[in-house]
C-alpha cells in the first residue's frame, strides 16, 4: 500500500488584484477588485529538511502567474477565473491539489463580497 503524502499546505492569502470580471456592461468596462486566496497541497517534507527553495513550491512564482492572469484576462464568471487559477497552480511541479477562492468585494448590496471556492487535484480529479 502506498503511503499517503503529508497534508502540507502553502497558503497565499488575500491577494487583492484588479481585473475585468462580470457580465454587465459596467463590469466589462473597468477593472474591479478581485480577492484571491489559494491553498496548495504539496509534500513539503524535503524542503523542511534541506531548507532549499528547489525542494518546495515557489509561492512567489505562483503568485506572479496569478497576478498576470487576473490582470490580463477578461472572464465573465468567477467560476471560470477560479478554474484558470487552479490550472496555473496544478501546473507547478509538486502541487498535488489546489483550493482556490475568488471573490468580488462589494459586488452585492449589503454583502462584503461574493465569491466561489473550488478544489482541483493534479491528474484531473476533484
Amino acid at each position: 500500500m502506498t503511503p499517503m503524502p503529508p497534508d502540507d499546505v502553502i497558503v497565499i492569502k488575500d491577494l487583492l488584484l484588479r481585473g475585468i470580471i462580470g457580465v454587465n456592461d459596467g463590469e466589462r468596462e473597468a477593472a474591479q477588485d478581485i480577492l484571491v486566496n489559494v491553498s496548495l497541497s504539496a509534500d513539503l517534507s524535503q524542503a523542511g529538511r534541506t531548507d532549499s527553495i528547489e525542494d518546495t513550491v515557489n509561492y512567489r512564482t505562483v503568485t506572479k502567474k496569478i497576478i498576470a492572469l487576473v490582470e490580463g484576462t477578461q472572464r465573465y464568471t468567477l467560476e471560470a477565473l477560479a478554474a484558470d487559477i487552479a490550472a496555473i497552480c496544478l501546473a507547478e511541479p509538486g502541487v498535488q491539489r489546489a483550493r482556490v477562492r475568488v471573490e468580488k468585494p462589494g459586488a452585492l448590496r449589503f454583502a462584503r463580497s461574493v465569491g466561489v471556492e473550488i478544489e482541483r487535484e493534479a491528474g484531473g480529479a476533484g
